[in-house]
């Protein structure tokens, strides 16, 4: 059902109202077995096949916790610097829908596995402390598909299809506390905030994060109250975002419709919305129900959770260094501008260059290349460019080439390329293509006098002391050779040529 108000202007809306954000963030574990069960977990399987009668419900089946999932929960509570539950339990939250095999979620409720930690962020110089009210672990739904509408929706499909491989998966939410005090930063402090979190849960290796494959969704509330007033408005909450564009987009959708109907006099219904990608505007979804609705109730099938304090201060003690921490290394030991660095976080280049720079390269040659040729790749092929084919060890290896003399940046280009399209490693490409720098003096001789020959006028421009002119012979030299003349010597002979003291 669409919307009928129209939407008040982003600066509008904000010289009147002042918004609150509260993000809650599902991320799929990538442990081996599903949450309760032994089934596979692995992402693309045929629909229905990675099930057993525990995560289909079946009459008798009995559910076991995943220790694996347990751990990791814990670990990024500790990353997010939450205290860790000394006695928690599963919950079950109840509710009828077609994803839900049992008819109800094994879940947490009033006794969460961790609480009361913060992420901290940055935007525009601006630090943010964002804090975490819950860290809990559940399992994940089915996977509906509405087959026949327009919209992938259930609302004008034909039919329904279930797939249960998803169902029973270990499931984290991470919710966050009501962000307040953003003001007009609002959206960007949102993609921020999962941005930063995304990395956070990449450097922990507990899942691999990728939106696009539903392992980390977001699920955006927005609330506005007015200038100077104590409570805060009714909220939405705009389910399932799956990108960090779209993160940003629904907070400032969401900041303008609700503006628009409160300015018009009207009420912020409370209810889920659901994010159009192609429109970049929120839908209405239901009402948003309240905890009782859920009928929460202790899960009778399992027993409660009793971390050991030695074993967490482990799991403390074992963290890896965390993306905050990271950054400030990377920066202090390369001597990177704050503009540097953002440059390489926003093209999601720090892995890269770091690993990267451990196979050899300079950080500023690293740079150069993931930064500039590889990312316009990137960009072309219209994939992330970690998913271009060329590891960090080939581009090293380009780059030594390029150190030691034997490719100029036109040749590396060109290995560059043959590594892209299988072609090899960067030494065979150079062999295969022909491509190494020409600086031997009787090779490059020929070139240097035919160039001088067929430019006198430069070549008298030159002797006469207007020594820039020679450029121009140099420009012609490199074409002769396809570009793998090597521009410094063939400079030098010029010079020699013609009489002249470079």
């Amino acid at each position: 059902m669409a919307d009928t108000v129209s939407l008040m202007k982003y600066d509008e809306a904000l010289t009147r109202f002042e918004p609150v954000l509260g993000l809650e963030t599902h991320v799929e574990l990538g442990t081996a077995a599903k949450m309760f069960c032994g089934c596979p977990t692995g992402f693309g399987a045929a629909p229905n096949t990675q099930v057993c009668p525990v995560c289909l419900a079946l009459p008798g089946a009995l559910p076991v916790a995943n220790a694996s999932a347990i751990e990791r929960t814990i670990r990024i509570g500790l990353a997010l610097n939450c205290s860790i539950a000394e006695w928690c339990r599963f919950a079950r939250k109840n509710y009828f829908y077609p994803d839900m095999p049992k008819n109800y979620q094994i879940s947490q409720y009033d006794e969460p596995l961790c609480t009361d930690g913060h992420l901290d962020v940055e935007v525009e110089g601006r630090s943010f402390r964002v804090g975490i009210e819950r860290v809990h672990l559940e399992e994940d739904t089915g996977k509906s598909l509405h087959v026949g509408g327009a919209t992938g929706r259930i609302h004008g499909a034909d039919h329904s299809l279930v797939d249960y491989n998803r169902a029973g998966i270990p499931l984290v939410e991470i919710v966050t506390r009501p962000i307040e005090g953003t003001g007009e930063l609002a959206p960007l402090v949102a993609r921020a905030y999962v941005t930063e979190l995304r990395d956070l849960l990449r450097a922990l290796d507990v899942s691999d994060v990728r939106m696009e494959q539903g392992s980390l969704r977001c699920d955006v509330n927005v609330s506005l109250m007015e200038r100077g007033a104590s409570q805060w408005g009714t909220r939405t909450e705009t389910k399932n975002v799956n990108s960090l564009r779209s993160v940003e987009r629904a907070v400032r959708h969401e900041i303008e419709r609700q503006a628009a109907v409160l300015a018009d006099g009207g009420r912020v219904v409370q209810e889920t919305r659901h994010f159009q990608e192609n429109t970049g505007t929120t839908a209405q979804g239901r009402s948003k129900e309240e905890a009782q609705d859920y009928r929460y109730f202790p899960e009778p099938d399992l027993v409660p959770i009793a971390p050991a304090r030695d074993w967490v201060e482990e799991l403390r003690a074992g963290l890896p260094e965390l993306p905050a921490a990271r950054r400030a290394r990377v920066q202090r030991e390369w001597g990177l501008s704050e503009l540097e660095l953002r440059d390489l976080v926003n093209a999601e280049a720090l892995d890269l260059v770091e690993e990267t720079v451990a196979a050899g390269a300079t950080s500023g040659d690293a740079r150069k290349w993931w930064l500039n040729e590889l990312s316009r790749r990137a960009t072309a092929a219209e994939v992330a460019l970690a998913e271009l084919p060329i590891t960090p060890a080939q581009v090293a290896r380009v780059a030594a080439l390029v150190a030691e003399g034997s490719l100029n940046d036109k040749l590396a280009r060109q290995v560059i390329e043959g590594v892209l399209a299988g072609e090899g490693e960067p030494d065979a490409v150079v062999e295969s293509r022909g491509l190494r720098v020409v600086s031997d003096d009787s090779a490059l001789g020929a070139a240097v006098d035919d160039a001088i020959a067929a430019n006198p006028q430069i070549a008298e421009k030159v002797r006469s002391g207007k020594v820039a002119a020679a450029g121009a012979l140099v420009g012609a030299v490199m074409k002769a050779t396809r570009g793998q003349a090597d521009a410094g010597r063939a400079r030098a002979l010029i010079l020699e040529r013609l009489g002249v003291q470079g």
